[in-house]
């Protein structure tokens, strides 16, 4: 699936035809002209519904029929430069109508100009729609969103790093094993924090990245940071925008566990259920982490903006307040077509080199990872 912010090298081209978004969108926008349309040439009120209902009959089959027809055509269309595809798009939405008028002239007869009336109609409809949508992808342009983008994914607040370096500090001298390994974690954190974090990446990745950032909280919360991970039936290779959870758990060992003295636990649940991926993040709370409440939601509407840039109205976060814990829902479409990756992606650590020394290399894995298990 195409991201919705991705962009042809010539300029902004056709909609993604198989993202919800988008045919909700073709939906609203056809009906509210057909409805502009009865109002139009019906004497009153009284006949705006009589002469909606026969503009409907027609419209509708028409419009759910180019619907099916360029969700099967989408990948095909998507190759095409622009004008080709808008041509081709017009051409469709033509045959479809003569097709349409064809049918419903067999069943009741219809005035002669009808034919000449539909194909005016869908022509008008398809290039409007088509400079909307190009309009918004301009919108949406490398120079706007992907300015956007880099600025909400990269927002691993800086006390976090000086944090994380002063537990490696206190951990040089008595075990310098584990101070290498928090070393190279947060090496990984900020190269994924610096790179280009435009296309979407393998949600395994995100998950190592989560683990590699929770060790690090780990070296200076201790025993009072603790992790259920619940992962077995996670697609590992469904498609999600990079940092998508990192800042999730931040707020969450943040508004959850920084602010009590007691041992708490941030539970991660994420499965696939009916074509979506679902991640499900709950943190203690208590009322004493209310000063907190805006913080969460400054990070929550990020999220919701970058689903939305990648998947449209086919992607949602919800949050909610439980007696005792504070949650957090992500929804998105299962994808698995592998992107273009740019060239300083970082692979996730179990992809990386062994050390030249095989007993260091067992001494590392047997490392604690953040309270957390599979």
């Amino acid at each position: 699936m195409r991201s919705i912010i991705r962009q042809r090298d010539d300029g902004p081209g056709l909609p993604d035809l198989r993202n919800l978004g988008t045919i909700l969108r073709v939906l609203l926008a056809v009906n509210a002209a057909a409805a502009l349309v009865a109002f139009a040439r019906a004497a009153g009120l009284p006949a705006f519904a009589a002469e909606w209902t026969a503009i409907s009959g027609i419209v509708e089959p028409h419009l759910l029929l180019e619907l099916a027809v360029l969700w099967m055509l989408a990948p095909w269309l998507a190759r095409l430069r622009f004008p080709l595809a808008a041509a081709a798009i017009a051409a469709l939405g033509v045959l479809a109508a003569v097709g349409v008028e064809a049918f419903v002239s067999s069943l009741v007869p219809q005035d002669t100009g009808a034919y000449a009336t539909h194909i005016a109609f869908t022509l008008i409809a398809t290039y409007v729609l088509l400079a909307y949508f190009r309009l918004r992808a301009k919108a949406l342009s490398p120079a706007i969103s992907e300015a956007r983008l880099q600025a909400l994914q990269a927002r691993i607040r800086p006390h976090f790093l000086f944090n994380s370096i002063n537990g490696v500090l206190s951990l040089i001298r008595s075990e310098p094993l584990r101070a290498e390994e928090a070393l190279l974690d947060m090496a990984d954190l900020f190269r994924v924090l610096m790179r280009d974090n435009r296309e979407l990446a393998p949600l395994a990745d995100e998950v190592e990245l989560c683990r590699q950032y929770l060790d690090l909280e780990k070296l200076r919360l201790g025993e009072r940071l603790g992790v259920d991970w619940n992962i077995k039936s996670m697609p590992g290779d469904a498609l999600v925008p990079p940092l998508l959870l990192q800042p999730l758990l931040e707020n969450a060992v943040y508004h959850g566990i920084e602010s009590q003295s007691t041992r708490g636990t941030i539970s991660i649940n994420i499965f696939l259920s009916r074509g979506e991926v679902h991640a499900i993040l709950r943190n203690p709370y208590s009322d004493h982490g209310k000063r907190h409440v805006r913080g969460n939601k400054m990070a929550l509407a990020n999220i919701r903006e970058r689903l939305a840039l990648h998947f449209d109205a086919e992607a949602g976060l919800e949050s909610r307040i439980l007696p005792d814990a504070y949650e957090v829902h992500i929804r998105l479409p299962y994808r698995t077509q592998s992107p273009p990756q740019p060239a300083d992606r970082v692979e996730p650590r179990i992809a990386r080199a062994k050390p030249a020394d095989p007993a260091d290399g067992a001494r590392r894995s047997g490392l604690p990872r953040a309270g957390a298990h599979a």
